[in-house]
């Protein structure tokens, strides 16, 4: 048994991950113990060849990093960026006598331990200290009650990275040679990638349908509140009026017995029902009743805090991990939804103290987790402590806040009573002038007893959703009831194709399916939105058409490695690791040799062929897709997107969304101007000076002479030393179809050399952040671009003499847009143009745009999410100042 907290029982070194937990956790334990931080993983496979040991290097495994010939044993390296930090807990252990490995109680923290121990050697006690929550009785605990490592649970996590780094290692490089250089493929990222675009192909071949109905607003005629309602037809001579859901995606009814009003039909029936009188045909009323949501588990948290925070996964597990090691949450990556005691008596207490013992329940209320193969055994995500501190206590700002407030209501309200009240469903009939019996429907629900919808409502994916909490009241109205149509309208509706996954809706589906875990699901998406097979408009994904070059390769080559089952499958497989039924070298020999596959037939293919023959995957045709109904294609290159129509190419705009590239739009983008012009040829070397649209902008450049053949025996001459055409991007104030050759020869004429001062040339040139006089290593503002042209050298002299202006010489200039109010800080958002692009501030902080966001069209919500992300990223690194020389004497 480990010794108590003082200096009897000698030093104990306790490890954890990161330093501001370590921080946290050496408060609580005080003397005779020293708490340190390894700063994540201490080593890892080799990221590179230069990471790979000398005696290793040259063998036929060593690019991967795992021994594939040898019980697929992993090579590895201690991360260059750790060394320091190794050395240093390996020093701390020269003087500890016990060891606490205090990692995270999970399979990536039960690693971690695992790497320490192994690289550390420790020749003193070593003890595997765990704990849910970091408060001073839980880490009290903790040292009391140590364990052995779980090494189960490392076997788990270290065939998870291997099958990863085996994945990625194979697969990646095919994608290079026939789609894109630098692109990645993951065991679980190129998944998430195919359900995005699926979606986005339901969503290509959806045929909208359009189908009308009436709404009728009824009166009573009594004196009450209320007194008018309004309805919806659903029958006409007993046939039911066709809704949105009657209709397939290729905008056919599904169902020919159901009646498909068109517009015509609609006018027509309301106008044969003018003065009709109604009859209250049945009202049927039912008990309502909403139990409780279950306290957060990792991904309803990221769920919720996307919808009603407007927080993305990563932002949100960020805060998370904040709120943990500074002992305000229990653990954040888990999927239980079970309370200890303590905790459902610490939110019984909060709630009978907030709302009363009316809205308690006698009995404790008891989850169940409805995950299959929930990983290791942690509580739900929850306050930290034996009492819950209100959000108001906490001394919490900003998004650790409203991230702490949504978990402490979510928890409170799971122990309240549920919320009661009544439906009622009316049906009202009446006959037109020419005899068809119609009849209308309205559905109303009022809340009795609000339950626990009186500490927190849930919110949902669909904005057009009524929330759990609304109600909408009818009159009190009984069978037989006489009922006037105060108004009759006809409402056009057309049905819409399946909404684009959001980060909330993706995750959720990632754990329908069992794909993944949900500690990895935020990684996953900044992953895939990263590496550019996603980008946002709003809160939805759209993939790029080079997701759907990356997936179609994929899907045809690779089919079984994108299955949504087989990647369920493996899933299992690393649970029954964990849990001793399988055993890792098996496993991954399946996988990657094919002797039958862990997750799917006997025979299967394994993923060393599968990459070994590429000789059949046409590149271009697997980057090409055909526009329906024309002689387009959308083709994916090297440089991104284009359409090709026999030879002739154009550009497809970054933020273009598959869905939204027609016929017509691509017909619009040819006719646009290619941006290849030319000017006239210089007047001094008679090149060809021509104008052209860029990757980074519009600009002007000269075709140079093709170069003559070397003389028969001489070498030619290497292209690094070829001449180069002279560039020149064009000014702000120019555009492709306006520029002139006089201004394109002005832009060639850039640097413009003033003469010398001190000695050194002075030039006038245009720079990134604008024009500017350049002198030696020093440099100064000019305050228009006109000026590259006109400033003469005296003028620069006095330019030079001024001190260096440090920030702006200009008064700022207005914001672009002016935004809503910020939720955090509580301050006006507004749009700014800055020198590396249009940005988001609140006055106190600033959050550059993405690549997916306009200007013109970027609402509140999206640029809170903007500035909340970058307040958790913390304040900019200072670089590091370079200490200077001594002089020597």
């Amino acid at each position: 048994m480990p010794a108590k907290n003082g200096n009897a029982g000698g030093t104990r070194l306790v490890i954890v991950e990161s330093p501001s937990k370590a921080k946290t956790i050496a408060g609580y334990l005080g003397r005779g113990y020293v708490v340190e931080s390894s700063i994540g993983h201490i080593r890892d496979l080799p990221q590179g060849a230069d990471d790979i040991p000398e005696k290793d290097k040259g063998k036929p495994w060593a690019r991967l990093g795992v021994n594939v010939d040898h019980e697929f044993e992993p090579l590895y390296v201690v991360n260059a960026d750790k060394k320091a930090q190794v050395n240093k807990l390996k020093q701390l252990l020269k003087d500890a006598d016990e060891l606490y490995l205090a990692t995270d109680e999970d399979r990536e923290g039960e690693a971690i331990a695992w790497h320490l121990r192994e690289v550390l050697k420790p020749k003193v006690p070593v003890h595997r200290m765990v704990f849910h929550e970091i408060t001073p009785r839980a880490i009290q605990e903790a040292v009391a009650n140590p364990r052995e490592l779980n090494l189960r649970l490392v076997d788990a996590q270290e065939t998870r990275r291997i099958l990863d780094r085996l994945y990625g290692y194979e697969v990646s490089p095919v994608l290079w040679k026939k789609v894109k250089p630098r692109l990645s493929a993951g065991r679980v990222q190129s998944v998430a990638t195919r359900l995005v675009v699926e979606r986005e192909r339901e969503r290509l071949a959806f045929t909208s349908a359009s189908y009308w109905d009436l709404q009728a607003l009824f009166d009573t005629g009594r004196d009450e509140v209320p007194r008018e309602f309004t309805a919806t037809l659903t029958g006409v001579d007993g046939r039911r009026v066709a809704q949105g859901r009657d209709f397939a995606s290729t905008g056919a009814l599904k169902n020919p017995g159901v009646l498909h009003l068109d517009e015509e039909a609609a006018r027509a029936l309301a106008g044969r029902l003018a003065g009709t009188s109604y009859t209250v045909g049945s009202v049927e009323r039912r008990p309502y009743t909403r139990k409780p949501y279950a306290p957060f588990r990792t991904t309803t948290l990221q769920q919720e805090a996307s919808r009603k925070l407007g927080f993305s996964a990563k932002l949100t597990m960020q805060i998370a991990q904040r709120l943990y090691e500074n002992g305000f949450i229990t653990y954040m990556r888990t999927d239980s939804i079970t309370l200890s005691e303590t905790a459902v008596a610490a939110a019984r207490s909060q709630a009978i103290k907030l709302y009363g013992a009316a809205y308690v329940p006698d009995r404790p209320r008891v989850y169940a987790s409805k995950v299959k193969n929930a990983q290791e055994a942690h509580e739900a995500i929850r306050p930290s402590g034996e009492e819950f501190r209100t959000p108001g206590e906490t001394g919490l700002t900003g998004d650790m806040f409203r991230l702490y407030e949504l978990i402490w209501q979510r928890t409170v309200a799971s122990q309240m009573k549920d919320a009661v009240g009544e439906s009622v469903t009316v049906k009202v009939g009446g006959a037109s002038s020419s005899g068809e019996r119609v009849e209308f429907s309205a559905s109303g629900r009022t809340i009795t007893f609000h339950g626990f919808l009186k500490a927190y409502v849930e919110g949902a994916d669909d904005p057009s959703t009524d929330r759990d909490d609304s109600e909408k009241r009818l009159p009190n109205l009984t069978e037989g009831d006489r009922l006037t149509a105060r108004e009759l309208a006809t409402l056009g509706h057309a049905t819409k194709p399946p909404a684009r996954y959001t980060e909330a809706s993706l995750i959720k589906e990632l754990e329908d399916r069992e794909i993944g875990r949900p500690s990895t699901y935020a990684s996953i998406i900044g992953t895939i939105l990263d590496r550019g097979y996603v980008f946002k408009k709003g809160t939805a994904l759209v993939p790029s058409f080079l997701a759907f070059a990356v997936v179609n390769l994929l899907e045809r080559h690779f089919g079984h490695l994108v299955d949504y089952d087989f990647t369920a499958e493996m899933e299992k497989v690393l649970d029954d690791i964990a849990n001793d039924r399988a055993e890792r070298v098996p496993e991954l020999r399946r996988f990657y040799y094919g002797t039958g596959s862990a997750a799917g037939a006997e025979g299967d293919e394994g993923l060393k062929e599968l990459v070994s023959d590429l000789g059949e995957i046409d590149a271009k045709e697997i980057s090409s897709f055909p526009i329906r109904g024309t002689d387009i294609v959308i083709r994916v290159g090297r440089y991104g997107p284009y359409l090709d129509r026999d030879g002739a190419r154009v550009n497809i705009p970054e933020d273009m969304a598959p869905d939204e590239l027609t016929a017509e739009v691509a017909e619009e983008l040819f006719s646009r101007p290619t941006g290849d012009r030319e000017l006239g040829r210089d007047p001094v070397t008679g090149n060809m000076i021509v104008a052209k649209d860029g990757r980074y902008g519009p600009y002007v450049t000269e075709i140079l002479p093709e170069e003559p053949p070397p003389a028969e025996g001489a070498k030619k001459r290497k292209k690094a030393d070829a001449p180069k055409p002279r560039t020149g991007s064009l000014l702000k104030s120019m555009s492709l179809e306006t520029v002139t050759l006089e201004d394109a020869m002005r832009l060639l004429s850039l640097p413009r050399v003033l003469g010398e001062i001190d000695g050194q040339e002075v030039t006038a040139q245009n720079g990134r952040f604008g024009p500017y006089l350049k002198k030696g290593t020093d440099s100064r503002s000019l305050a228009s671009e006109e000026e590259m042209f006109t400033v003469t050298l005296d003028q620069a002299k006095e330019i030079f003499a001024q001190p260096k202006t440090r920030g702006r010489r200009a008064a700022a200039a207005p914001p672009l847009r002016e935004l809503g109010e910020d939720p955090v800080s509580k301050k006006p958002i507004v749009v700014k143009e800055g020198r590396f692009g249009p940005y988001v501030t609140d006055g106190e902080t600033n959050a550059s745009l993405r690549k997916d966001d306009d200007v013109e069209q970027i609402t509140t919500e999206r640029a809170a999410e903007l500035l909340a992300d970058r307040r958790a990223r913390g304040p900019a690194p200072k670089r590091p100042t370079r200490a200077k020389a001594k002089a020597k004497t």
